[in-house]
């Protein structure tokens, strides 16, 4: 049976930019392009004010001539289902390789508490979840740039790892690990920041960011690989490392502390602020 790629979509003009991202994935690991679109319940007309009566079938056919334009032959399922999408696109991440959705651009972080069904998507999701904005060019000039893997190391990330890698080396293109760590509070005084410290911070980073690459580097030894380690907040070194890139990718803990938001800060800022689709890989 070949893997599956699910896109969910819906009459935003980011569902196109979602479903081409989708089909060349799909078409680069050989795998099956699911378009899914859960119907609402009522009357609703697309977002374009064409006026269309089915809706469902106008989402799924739009997006089914934009797969078909951009990977002639791509085998293709359409699903048209009923009830609500985040459940439904939950269920069909069990047995995909990864959801596809659009996002809004530069949306506030306000807009997951007023129901966003990505970001509800990614804080739930088995599967990893790639968020396109509409803006993104869909032209082989952005999706040729580097892989941007965000590291945290704060614990292990070999699901994180493993799905960049194997995507850059799916690619072809450079593979680029970003470790942001703040300095700590002795490294400031009165005169500004204190060398010694932050040469001795940011080399101590260094190495365990050269640490945590070094197996993938052995397993993906066809992937060309830079890595950096900037000494700023993590949030900031993420969303500026990924200036130029192809694809971030950052992770999701299944495990949160009790009363912590759904998703983390670092996390947030990537998903509205990257300026490149984000995948967000969830992993232990």
């Amino acid at each position: 049976m070949k893997p599956i790629i699910t896109v969910g979509l819906d009459s935003r003009a980011e569902s196109l930019s979602a479903a081409r991202w989708a089909a060349r994935e799909a078409q680069s690991r050989g795998a099956v392009l699911r378009i899914l679109h859960a119907r609402a319940v009522g009357p609703v007309r697309p977002a374009d004010g064409s006026g269309q009566h089915d809706l469902p079938r106008w989402i799924v056919e739009r997006a089914r001539i934009v797969v078909d334009e951009r990977c002639p032959g791509l085998p293709v399922t359409e699903e048209l289902t009923d009830g609500d999408p985040v459940a439904t696109l939950l269920e069909a991440a069990a047995d995909s390789q990864a959801v596809v959705l659009g996002s809004r651009d530069m949306a506030p972080l306000a807009s997951y508490y007023l129901g966003d069904i990505g970001l509800r998507v990614v804080a739930r999701a088995d599967a990893p979840v790639v968020l396109v904005r509409a803006r993104e060019a869909t032209g082989p000039v952005a999706e040729d740039g580097a892989v941007v893997l965000g590291l945290s190391l704060h614990g292990p990330c070999e699901a994180l790892c493993e799905f960049a890698f194997d995507t850059a080396a799916r690619r072809g293109v450079l593979l680029r690990a970003v470790h942001g760590r703040s300095l700590p509070e002795h490294a400031y005084s009165r005169s500004g920041v204190d060398s010694r410290v932050s040469g001795r911070t940011t080399e101590r980073a260094q190495l365990e960011l050269s640490e945590a690459l070094r197996p993938w580097r052995e397993k993906f030894p066809q992937v060309r690989t830079a890595d950096r380690v900037r000494t700023e907040s993590p949030a900031q070194a993420v969303v500026r490392g990924a200036t130029g890139a192809g694809l971030l990718v950052v992770g999701r803990r299944r495990s949160r502390p009790a009363l912590s938001p759904p998703v983390g800060h670092v996390l947030s800022s990537a998903v509205h602020h990257a300026p490149c689709p984000v995948a967000v890989v969830p992993h232990d």
